[in-house]
């Protein structure tokens, strides 16, 4: 792919002030590299983020200021918090005769016939992958096919990266998982709750809440009947005198 271009300017106003260049469609910026003077910019917004997405962090790009044209990467980008809009920019000048190390994209392409069959989930564990290389030897990104992923537990790792290693040094563990089918979750069964107070029990039968009066008609349940011989119930001896001791005869 050839580099893309984009123009820069000098940048005067800095500091808290660089707000008032985001009004105006400017994202602030800054310039450095290896033997190179850091420098304040300003880019346009609209014009970045085209160049942007087509770039990435991977590809050159060949950045315009004044009667210039300096080949830079991406470094980094400042986004804010809630709005997500670019804050700030950090371009690296390279030089394209030096190795520089960055960080590659992984992208998952393809169906795992596990998954497929709805027998396991497919994770991706990473999204980039650290490598070293003369800039113009960056990949724009890592294709990985789980198609190859037949089994449960079948893994894709770091190693199994198709890399031309002669132009290309990976950084990243090569032991490191990118892609692995995972078996599926048995899902937890709940018992249900205890019937509350006053509803349905197991076999249907309904508990009235404490201190309820039974309906008319109902009839409570009899308590343990007397021994034979045992002592008369309280009710059945309320209000009886005890027979009197017949007076013995002379």
């Amino acid at each position: 792919m050839a580099n893309l271009s984009l123009k820069a300017e000098t940048r005067k106003i800095l500091g808290r002030k660089s707000k008032t260049l985001r009004k105006e469609g400017l994202i602030p910026a800054n310039l450095f590299g290896k033997g190179v003077k850091s420098q304040s910019i300003q880019v346009p917004q609209k014009d970045f983020q085209k160049v942007y997405k087509e770039a990435g962090e991977t590809s050159l790009i060949d950045l315009i200021l004044g009667k210039e044209k300096k080949p830079v990467l991406v470094n980094n980008i400042q986004m804010h918090p809630v709005s997500e809009n670019i804050l700030h920019i950090d371009f690296h000048q390279v030089n394209l005769k030096e190795k520089v190390s960055a960080e590659v994209p992984v992208e998952v392409t393809g169906e795992s016939p596990v998954e497929k069959r709805g027998e396991g989930t497919l994770v991706q564990y990473i999204n980039e992958i650290k490598v070293e290389a003369l800039p113009t030897n960056l990949p724009e990104k890592f294709l990985v096919d789980v198609g190859k992923l037949e089994e449960v537990d079948a893994a894709f790792l770091v190693k199994d990266l198709a890399v031309d290693t002669s132009k290309i040094k990976i950084e990243t563990n090569a032991e490191e998982i990118i892609a692995k089918v995972e078996p599926l979750r048995e899902e937890e069964v709940t018992p249900p709750p205890a019937p509350a107070e006053g509803e349905a029990g197991v076999e249907g039968e309904v508990t009235p809440a404490e201190g309820e009066v039974p309906a008319e008609g109902e009839v409570r349940a009899k308590g343990p009947e007397p021994a034979e011989g045992g002592p008369a119930s309280a009710e059945a001896t309320a209000g009886k005198e005890a027979p009197k001791e017949e007076k013995a005869k002379e």
